[in-house]
């Protein structure tokens, strides 16, 4: 993929917008400039010599869907609309599937460098034998893990409920881009990796 050279420019924002902005880049883990970038494709659409990214893209889809799915009148449906709407679901998921994959393999990346650093730093002080701990996932909260399965989170809480928890974490494993399974915990509304 080709780097888009970015250009400095200073805007004067109302104070209230930009602390609201700030707090916005850091709830969604992301930067103020990255959504300013995705405003900007919102009002703008494409630009020529500028590549979404998979995240701008994926909002896009997201827009464009609620979008479809406010139009069409439940009484009496479009059969255009709705085929329209089944794509974009479909690319949607797809987008989300590939989200996860690359998440899946960033993750395999961490740690292996945490590994080899680990290795390294600690050669001189242990015997040749002494292996890191791999580094722990986190849990997740139910929309990260139903983005992470390449689902939705009806679906994950449906199955969570009407399956048994071996059903339920093989389910999981099956979709988990690092083939890890999952269980839901109770007291803090998150799920947690199988060890």
């Amino acid at each position: 993929m080709a780097k888009v050279e970015r250009e400095s420019i200073n805007f004067k924002l109302p104070k209230p917008l930009a602390d609201a902005l700030r707090a916005k880049a850091v709830e969604l883990n992301t930067t103020a400039t990255d959504l300013v970038i995705q405003g900007l494709h919102h009002v703008l659409g494409d630009v020529p010599g500028v590549e979404n990214s998979v995240e701008i893209r994926l909002y896009q889809l997201e827009e464009e869907f609620f979008r479809f799915k406010e139009s069409i009148n439940e009484d009496n449906p479009n059969p255009q609309q709705e085929t329209r709407l089944t794509s974009v679901e479909a690319k949607l998921e797809a987008l989300t599937n590939k989200l996860a994959r690359f998440e899946g393999a960033l993750m395999q990346m961490q740690s292996s460098i945490n590994a080899n650093a680990s290795k390294s730093r600690n050669r001189s002080s242990y015997t040749a034998n002494y292996h890191a701990p791999p580094p722990q996932i986190e849990p997740l909260d139910e929309e990260t893990f139903a983005l992470r399965l390449g689902s939705n989170v009806p679906t994950v809480q449906e199955n969570r409920a009407t399956w048994s928890q071996e059903q339920f974490e093989s389910w999981c494993c099956d979709r988990d881009p690092i083939k890890r399974k999952w269980r839901y915990n109770n007291k803090d509304g998150k799920y947690h990796p199988v060890k």
